[in-house]
């Protein structure tokens, strides 16, 4: 691909990730919103992590940033040009087949309230594990504001190499702020991050792109058990409503516990992973924590006692627990249809674990 026909490509990309964002992009805290879009501003400008940023630049291209958010507010995804033919946005797979050659690598689709997901970048590698297909994305081209660093579709795993090392990043800038004694503070401990940022980063980022990928191996799996277009159909009726963020929910914990937790704990013919398991329990959401007390109290547990049987207990309780919460998910919205979010909701309230 020449580099004329790539930029036309990572604008096009770009300009369907502009438009998810003036659609969503507003759904953030604005304290989230404002320290995103400062992240999004270091990447489009290509500026080095700890660089520091000149306010009122920053202030100009959030307004006018915002401005071409409300220009595209209603305007429709566009098809992407490839060798000549103009291929849906969502057809990730008959992308990918043009676009292999060429050393790129794209992805598509719904996150959290059905909010589409845009990338376009270099192809780092493309392997094979736990019979999906597994592509590790570098340096991106095209991205929206929310930049996942990993998204399944089917039978084949996105890893955003990039994405993940800035999420890092956001998540170190925060925690520096106070510096508290928790888990994400204890897996920062592990790497020399006062001494050598950017190794470290690195560092991190090398390490914590394979839990990336236990993740997504345990979404495959727990796919299989909750059953893939039952599940999906129920989330878009449950989208924007507190059960759909419930829902999500289960289904992480579900998939870390087939797969994430065993390797992290050395259940699984592996060693424990110690920077692994505290990171894991600091990037934690508050939903996530909420409907599983247990596994916070676990880790304390282990953080103080060093005893790892206990945490290895808590993914084994909860692979039998969030496979039957899902299922009774699944026969709710089977009864209520659309009706079913307020259902789903007590239910998950009530099977805390």
């Amino acid at each position: 691909m020449t580099p004329q026909a790539l930029n036309v490509l990572a604008a096009a990309v770009q300009r369907n990730c502009h438009i998810a964002d003036a659609r969503y992009g507003a759904d953030y805290s604005l304290c989230i919103y404002l320290m995103k879009m400062r992240e999004y501003y270091r990447w489009e400008m290509r500026l080095p992590f700890g660089a520091p940023l000149e306010k009122d630049a920053v202030g100009d291209w959030l307004s006018a940033r915002e401005r071409l958010w409300e220009e595209l507010e209603g305007a429709e995804l566009q098809p992407l040009p490839i060798d000549g033919a103009c291929l849906d946005p969502f057809d990730a797979d008959a992308i990918n087949a043009r676009l292999g050659d060429h050393g790129l690598v794209y992805s598509s689709g719904l996150g959290n309230r059905a909010q589409p997901h845009f990338f376009l970048g270099a192809l780092e590698r493309r392997t094979e594990a736990g019979g999906c297909a597994v592509y590790v994305a570098a340096t991106e081209y095209a991205r929206d504001l929310a930049a996942p660093p990993a998204m399944t579709r089917g039978r084949s795993i996105f890893l955003r190499r990039e994405s993940l090392h800035r999420m890092l990043w956001e998540k170190l800038e925060s925690w520096r702020w106070n510096r508290p004694d928790n888990a994400l503070g204890r897996a920062f401990a592990c790497y020399p991050f006062d001494a050598d940022l950017d190794g470290a980063l690195t560092a991190m980022t090398d390490h914590e792109i394979n839990a990336v990928l236990l993740h997504e191996q345990g979404e495959v799996a727990a796919g299989q058990c909750l059953g893939e277009p039952a599940w999906n159909a129920m989330l878009m009726d449950l989208a924007l409503t507190p059960a759909e963020l419930m829902a999500r929910a289960v289904r992480d914990h579900l998939a870390d516990c087939l797969v994430t937790l065993p390797y992290l704990t050395g259940s699984a013919d592996a060693e424990p992973d110690v920077a692994g398991l505290h990171f894991y329990l600091g990037n934690l959401t508050a939903m996530r924590r909420a409907i599983f007390p247990g596994l916070a109290a676990a880790y304390e547990q282990w953080h103080r006692h060093g005893d790892l049987a206990i945490l290895a207990d808590s993914a084994e309780r909860g692979r039998v627990h969030w496979a039957q919460l899902g299922q009774a998910m699944l026969a709710l919205h089977h009864r209520h249809g659309e009706e079913a979010a307020e259902p789903i909701r007590q239910l998950v309230d009530a099977n805390h674990l």
